[in-house]
């Protein structure tokens, strides 16, 4: 029999994309995929959840979403919170500080309050002056005077450096620049092979070097140019083996993919307070892009490095 009547289809219930630990089965290939609350991705379509041990690990550390509905875009930004580093009080050259053309600093206001400004070197003097790109505030140069002074934090390939510079001029052409005055006392703040920060980010890792895919979940503690320490729910490697690595770094100018292989440089078993197994990863390959993502991204977390400066007596 046929009729005019319209007969509306029965609502089908979208599922939260928010996930609990009964929805995410242990020893299965997962039938979608797995992201943080800011859409990094945790466990790919197919990837398995080892054990009990991994997913309480998993809800312990991150807020999980199916990362194939729309909700689970909802951005939760992690914060970093930058390391600081004992000082040292003896006086230093310009010389001394190895700082080169496009080394990363950070400028302020000796009289002012507030993060560092990022800014580049772009030249030396015969005299010591130090021509730099205007510092940038939300993209607009930082307003200078001529004969302020400022405070500037160097980072250079081996240390962190602090002193005082006297604004000599403030030009625009043939570009916007900036001349600093010849540095007063200059004190190293910290000294490392590479400049290291805290981060929290989920990293993906897999056992097999020459492999395809990801085995695990780990969670980053602290990243450098050179290196992480990652925290897993047991050790994943004895030093000297060689593990896969997948992970986002999100900074003010980029959001790069960063996938790499790493030596295992120290593990150590998992400590009582947070049970986490920790590891010393050193990476092996890197390209340039990769480089400058991720001296871009440790630059970006220091972005109150007075919090070194105020450590230093």
């Amino acid at each position: 029999m046929q009729t005019d009547e319209h007969v509306a289809a029965p609502a089908i219930a979208v599922p939260s994309a928010i996930l609990n630990a009964e929805a995410v089965p242990i020893g299965t290939p997962l039938e979608w995929p797995i992201v943080d609350a800011d859409g990094s991705l945790l466990f790919e379509r197919g990837a398995v959840v080892i054990g009990p041990e991994e997913r309480r690990f998993l809800f312990e550390h991150f807020k999980p979403r199916r990362g194939d509905l729309a909700e689970a875009a909802d951005a939760l930004c992690a914060a970093a919170e930058a390391g600081s580093g004992d000082g040292e009080d003896a006086p230093l050259s310009l010389k001394d500080t190895h700082l080169s053309i496009g080394a990363l600093i950070g400028v302020r206001p000796q009289n002012a309050s507030g993060p560092m400004q990022p800014s580049r070197i772009i030249g030396f003097a015969p005299n010591q002056s130090v021509f730099v790109m205007p510092p940038l505030v939300d993209g607009r140069p930082l307003s200078l005077t001529v004969g302020e002074n400022v405070e500037i934090v160097a980072i250079a390939s081996q240390a962190v450096f602090r002193f005082v510079c006297t604004v000599d001029a403030v030009c625009h052409l043939p570009f916007d620049y900036v001349v600093l005055s010849r540095p007063g006392v200059i004190r190293r703040l910290r000294e490392r092979k590479s400049i290291r920060v805290r981060a929290r980010f989920p990293v993906r890792f897999g056992l097999n070097p020459d492999g395809n895919g990801y085995e695990g979940l780990g969670l980053m503690q602290t990243i450098s140019a050179l290196g992480m320490s990652f925290g897993t729910p047991w050790l994943v490697g004895k030093v000297g083996q060689r593990v896969r690595l997948s992970f986002r770094l999100q900074s003010k100018d980029s959001d790069t993919l960063i996938e790499t292989i790493a030596i295992v440089r120290n593990a150590q078993a998992a400590l009582a307070e947070d049970g986490l197994a920790s590891h010393g990863l050193e990476f092996e390959h890197l390209d340039a892009a990769q480089q400058l993502a991720l001296k871009s991204f440790v630059f970006d977390r220091i972005d109150d490095i007075s919090h070194w400066s105020n450590g230093v007596r």
